[in-house]
Protein backbone atom coordinates (compact mmCIF):
# COMPACT_ATOMS: atom_id res chain seq x y z
CA UNK A 1 0.00 0.00 0.00
CA UNK A 2 1.43 3.40 -1.01
CA UNK A 3 0.01 6.90 -2.22
CA UNK A 4 -0.66 7.59 -5.43
CA UNK A 5 1.81 8.88 -7.70
CA UNK A 6 3.32 12.03 -8.90
CA UNK A 7 1.82 11.31 -12.62
CA UNK A 8 -1.84 11.28 -11.03
CA UNK A 9 -1.87 15.20 -9.97
CA UNK A 10 -5.23 15.79 -12.10
CA UNK A 11 -6.31 13.89 -8.61
CA UNK A 12 -6.26 16.84 -6.96
CA UNK A 13 -5.17 15.26 -3.65
CA UNK A 14 -8.24 12.94 -3.30
CA UNK A 15 -6.78 9.76 -3.25
CA UNK A 16 -5.17 7.91 -0.18
CA UNK A 17 -3.38 5.01 0.14
CA UNK A 18 -3.64 2.13 -2.64
CA UNK A 19 -5.96 -0.59 -1.79
CA UNK A 20 -5.34 -2.93 -4.40
CA UNK A 21 -2.47 -2.22 -7.10
CA UNK A 22 -2.74 -2.45 -10.58
CA UNK A 23 -0.63 -5.71 -10.50
CA UNK A 24 -2.59 -7.58 -7.76
CA UNK A 25 -5.85 -6.87 -9.90
CA UNK A 26 -4.39 -8.36 -12.58
CA UNK A 27 -3.26 -11.79 -10.95
CA UNK A 28 -6.44 -12.37 -9.39
CA UNK A 29 -9.02 -11.32 -12.45
CA UNK A 30 -6.34 -13.93 -14.08
CA UNK A 31 -7.07 -16.40 -11.07
CA UNK A 32 -10.91 -15.57 -11.09
CA UNK A 33 -11.01 -16.36 -14.87
CA UNK A 34 -9.15 -19.96 -14.48
CA UNK A 35 -11.74 -20.77 -12.01
CA UNK A 36 -14.90 -19.51 -13.90
CA UNK A 37 -13.33 -21.65 -16.66
CA UNK A 38 -13.31 -24.96 -14.80
CA UNK A 39 -16.34 -24.48 -12.34
CA UNK A 40 -18.42 -23.90 -16.01
CA UNK A 41 -16.47 -25.85 -18.35
CA UNK A 42 -20.00 -27.77 -19.27
CA UNK A 43 -22.53 -24.44 -19.20
CA UNK A 44 -20.64 -20.88 -20.15
CA UNK A 45 -22.24 -18.38 -18.28
CA UNK A 46 -24.09 -15.18 -19.49
CA UNK A 47 -21.89 -13.00 -17.10
CA UNK A 48 -24.08 -9.89 -16.39
CA UNK A 49 -22.00 -6.51 -16.06
CA UNK A 50 -23.01 -4.14 -13.23
CA UNK A 51 -22.50 -0.78 -15.11
CA UNK A 52 -20.53 1.38 -14.93
CA UNK A 53 -18.45 0.66 -12.23
CA UNK A 54 -17.78 -3.15 -13.26
CA UNK A 55 -16.61 -2.74 -16.78
CA UNK A 56 -13.58 -2.71 -16.27
CA UNK A 57 -13.67 -5.90 -14.09
CA UNK A 58 -15.71 -7.05 -17.02
CA UNK A 59 -13.70 -6.78 -19.27
CA UNK A 60 -10.74 -7.92 -17.88
CA UNK A 61 -12.00 -11.04 -16.37
CA UNK A 62 -14.37 -12.19 -19.42
CA UNK A 63 -10.68 -12.27 -21.73
CA UNK A 64 -9.15 -14.48 -18.64
CA UNK A 65 -11.91 -16.68 -18.98
CA UNK A 66 -11.49 -19.67 -21.43
CA UNK A 67 -15.22 -20.35 -22.85
CA UNK A 68 -17.61 -18.79 -25.30
CA UNK A 69 -19.24 -16.37 -23.10
CA UNK A 70 -21.92 -14.47 -23.84
CA UNK A 71 -22.25 -10.74 -22.16
CA UNK A 72 -25.21 -8.66 -21.48
CA UNK A 73 -25.06 -5.18 -19.58
CA UNK A 74 -27.74 -3.72 -16.50
CA UNK A 75 -27.42 -0.47 -15.05
CA UNK A 76 -28.25 0.49 -11.37
CA UNK A 77 -28.26 3.51 -9.17
CA UNK A 78 -28.18 3.66 -5.17
CA UNK A 79 -25.71 6.22 -4.52
CA UNK A 80 -26.28 9.01 -6.96
CA UNK A 81 -23.67 11.85 -6.38
CA UNK A 82 -22.77 10.51 -2.32
CA UNK A 83 -20.08 7.94 -1.25
CA UNK A 84 -22.65 6.09 0.93
CA UNK A 85 -25.41 3.93 -0.22
CA UNK A 86 -28.92 5.42 -0.06
CA UNK A 87 -30.27 1.78 -0.13
CA UNK A 88 -32.65 3.08 -2.65
CA UNK A 89 -32.41 1.12 -5.83
CA UNK A 90 -32.99 2.55 -9.38
CA UNK A 91 -32.71 0.16 -12.49
CA UNK A 92 -31.49 2.61 -15.37
CA UNK A 93 -30.41 0.42 -17.89
CA UNK A 94 -32.31 -3.20 -17.96
CA UNK A 95 -30.74 -6.42 -20.04
CA UNK A 96 -31.72 -7.16 -23.18
CA UNK A 97 -31.07 -11.01 -23.02
CA UNK A 98 -33.99 -13.22 -22.00
CA UNK A 99 -32.80 -15.07 -18.79
CA UNK A 100 -35.01 -18.12 -18.92
CA UNK A 101 -33.00 -21.26 -17.96
CA UNK A 102 -29.35 -19.46 -18.55
CA UNK A 103 -26.79 -20.11 -16.65
CA UNK A 104 -25.85 -16.36 -15.09
CA UNK A 105 -22.67 -14.91 -13.05
CA UNK A 106 -23.20 -11.25 -11.81
CA UNK A 107 -20.50 -9.65 -12.55
CA UNK A 108 -20.34 -7.01 -9.99
CA UNK A 109 -17.68 -4.05 -8.82
CA UNK A 110 -18.00 -3.56 -5.07
CA UNK A 111 -20.92 -5.23 -2.51
CA UNK A 112 -21.01 -3.01 0.58
CA UNK A 113 -23.88 -3.09 2.46
CA UNK A 114 -25.31 -5.76 -0.22
CA UNK A 115 -28.72 -3.77 -0.40
CA UNK A 116 -28.66 -3.37 -4.60
CA UNK A 117 -26.77 -6.80 -4.77
CA UNK A 118 -29.89 -8.51 -2.64
CA UNK A 119 -32.63 -6.29 -4.92
CA UNK A 120 -30.42 -7.28 -8.57
CA UNK A 121 -30.16 -11.11 -7.47
CA UNK A 122 -34.38 -11.02 -6.79
CA UNK A 123 -35.07 -9.00 -9.99
CA UNK A 124 -32.83 -11.47 -11.80
CA UNK A 125 -34.13 -14.63 -10.29
CA UNK A 126 -37.51 -13.42 -11.36
CA UNK A 127 -36.64 -14.14 -14.83
CA UNK A 128 -36.18 -17.66 -14.57
CA UNK A 129 -32.37 -18.50 -15.19
CA UNK A 130 -31.10 -22.29 -14.79
CA UNK A 131 -28.71 -20.32 -12.11
CA UNK A 132 -27.44 -16.93 -10.90
CA UNK A 133 -24.32 -16.61 -8.94
CA UNK A 134 -22.17 -13.34 -8.27
CA UNK A 135 -18.40 -12.73 -8.93
CA UNK A 136 -17.63 -9.38 -7.35
CA UNK A 137 -14.42 -7.40 -7.35
CA UNK A 138 -14.17 -6.12 -4.09
CA UNK A 139 -16.34 -6.92 -0.92
CA UNK A 140 -15.98 -4.15 2.32
CA UNK A 141 -15.47 -6.19 5.39
CA UNK A 142 -18.53 -5.57 8.08
CA UNK A 143 -20.27 -3.49 5.97
CA UNK A 144 -23.10 -5.78 4.82
CA UNK A 145 -26.92 -5.56 6.18
CA UNK A 146 -28.18 -8.66 3.86
CA UNK A 147 -26.40 -11.64 4.23
CA UNK A 148 -24.66 -12.82 1.05
CA UNK A 149 -23.57 -15.96 -0.62
CA UNK A 150 -20.67 -15.02 -3.11
CA UNK A 151 -19.49 -17.96 -5.60
CA UNK A 152 -16.50 -15.66 -6.23
CA UNK A 153 -14.56 -12.82 -4.19
CA UNK A 154 -11.22 -10.75 -5.65
CA UNK A 155 -10.77 -8.85 -2.49
CA UNK A 156 -11.77 -8.38 0.73
CA UNK A 157 -11.30 -4.57 2.11
CA UNK A 158 -11.78 -1.97 4.87
CA UNK A 159 -14.73 -0.35 4.56
CA UNK A 160 -13.22 3.05 3.28
CA UNK A 161 -15.21 4.60 0.18
CA UNK A 162 -12.87 3.34 -2.82
CA UNK A 163 -12.09 4.58 -6.25
CA UNK A 164 -10.26 3.32 -9.66
CA UNK A 165 -10.45 0.44 -11.48
CA UNK A 166 -14.22 1.57 -12.76
CA UNK A 167 -15.11 3.02 -8.98
CA UNK A 168 -15.51 6.53 -9.06
CA UNK A 169 -17.01 9.86 -7.65
CA UNK A 170 -19.70 11.69 -9.43
CA UNK A 171 -18.28 9.77 -12.88
CA UNK A 172 -14.54 10.44 -11.94
CA UNK A 173 -11.48 7.90 -11.12
CA UNK A 174 -12.40 5.03 -13.32
CA UNK A 175 -9.51 5.51 -15.21
CA UNK A 176 -7.28 4.75 -12.78
CA UNK A 177 -5.48 1.10 -13.05
CA UNK A 178 -5.47 0.98 -8.97
CA UNK A 179 -7.79 1.11 -6.29
CA UNK A 180 -7.31 3.73 -4.01
CA UNK A 181 -9.29 5.31 -0.86
CA UNK A 182 -10.96 8.06 -1.78
CA UNK A 183 -10.08 10.78 0.90
CA UNK A 184 -11.69 13.71 -0.98
CA UNK A 185 -15.11 15.55 -0.67
CA UNK A 186 -18.09 13.73 -2.19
Amino acid sequence: MGSAPDGLRWTNGNLGEVVVSAKEIAGRVAELGAQVSADYADDPPLLVCVLKGALNFMSDLMRAISLPVEVDFMAVSSYGAATKTSGVVRIVKDLDTDLGGRTVLIVEDVVDSGLTLNYLRQYLGARGPKSLEVCALLLKAGEQRVEQSLRYVGFTIPSDFVVGYGLDVNERYRNLDAIYTYVGEA
